[in-house]
Formats: C-alpha cells, structure tokens, sequence
C-alpha cells in the first residue's frame, strides 16, 4: 500500500514538473512591445496563454477591452518576489481604480504558468479563458480587435504601488496586427 501510494505521488509529482517545464518553454504565437513592456500571446481553444516582461523589479500588468482608460477592462496583474509569482485577476471599477474579482463579486480565471524577476526584468506567464461566464472578465473575441492596456509598477513588489508607464494598444489577437 506505501508504495503504490509512494508511487501515485511521485508520478503526479513528475507530471506536475513537466507540465510547468512545457508551459515555461511555450512560444508564443504573437508579440508586441509598447514603451518597453512585451506581451507575448497565444490564442489556444478557449484559453488566452500570456507572457508579460517589462524593465522593473515591481509588478507588471494587461487589461483586456477598458470602456474608459481602465474602467469595465479585466486586469491580470503580477510580480514576483523571492522566487515566488503573484498574480491577481482584477476589475477595473473606474477610469483609474481597479479591485480584485473577488471583491467586486467576481471569480478569479487566472491559471498561473511561471514567472521570474532577473536582471531587472520582471516577466509573468499566465493563462485565462477566453469567456469565463463571469460578467467581471468579459468576453475576449479573438478574432475581434481588442483594446489592451500595459502598465508597470516601480520600486517594490505590491499590488498597491502606482504605474510607472502605461500603454494603450489595439490588436487582433487572432493574427496579432495592430491598429
């Protein structure tokens, strides 16, 4: 019985390592950088595969379709610390304040893939679905142009830290051109 139960451990502990080990070592199927922060994507059956990199040793962060610079837009937002990656799934509740999903009544999508803080350059991985059926993520149609916001913190890794550099850019997330 140990060792089966030995056995049944170390074979989901091994396939763990690989599933990170293959999600870290994704290509992306489209990139754009503005004002020095990358976002690296993938559209995968229902799910949005992100890399996130910017030049800050704080959080960097994508909002999906705003209505008004970051009101009604779904924020993935994340840093690493000590090895450690945090992300938070947000919602941005008015032109310049956003809350995490859970604390406006929603549910937080966010599947965290990996992350690292080197050189002075912090980079996130994450996937999200593309309709998670939770009013505050919206709908992310990938073949529709879509609105994303890249913002950057300075200094420390927290959540409350204010940008340092934001960007706005429209692409297709389907053929990744850019408007």
């Amino acid at each position: 019985m140990i060792k089966r139960t030995f056995a049944a451990t170390a074979a989901a502990i091994l396939a763990l390592f690989v599933m990170v080990n293959v999600a870290q070592s994704t290509e992306y199927q489209h990139s754009i950088t503005e004002k020095k922060i990358t976002f690296d994507w993938s559209v995968a059956g229902d799910q949005l595969a992100v890399k996130l990199s910017a030049p800050t040793t704080s959080w960097v962060a994508v909002g999906f379709n705003p209505s008004k610079k970051m009101k009604d837009a779904n924020i993935i937002i994340g840093y690493v610390k000590k090895g450690k990656v945090k992300i938070s799934d947000e919602f941005g509740t008015a032109a310049t304040q956003h809350k995490g999903d859970k604390k406006v009544g929603g549910v937080d999508h966010v599947t965290v893939v990996g992350g690292t803080e080197e050189g002075g350059i912090t980079t996130i991985e994450f996937t999200i679905p593309l309709n998670s059926g939770d009013e505050k993520d919206g709908v992310i149609d990938p073949a529709a142009d879509t609105t994303i916001i890249l913002a950057q913190g300075e200094g420390r890794d927290s959540f409350k830290v204010k940008h340092k550099v934001h960007a706005t850019v429209v692409v297709n997330l389907s053929t990744g051109a850019k408007k």
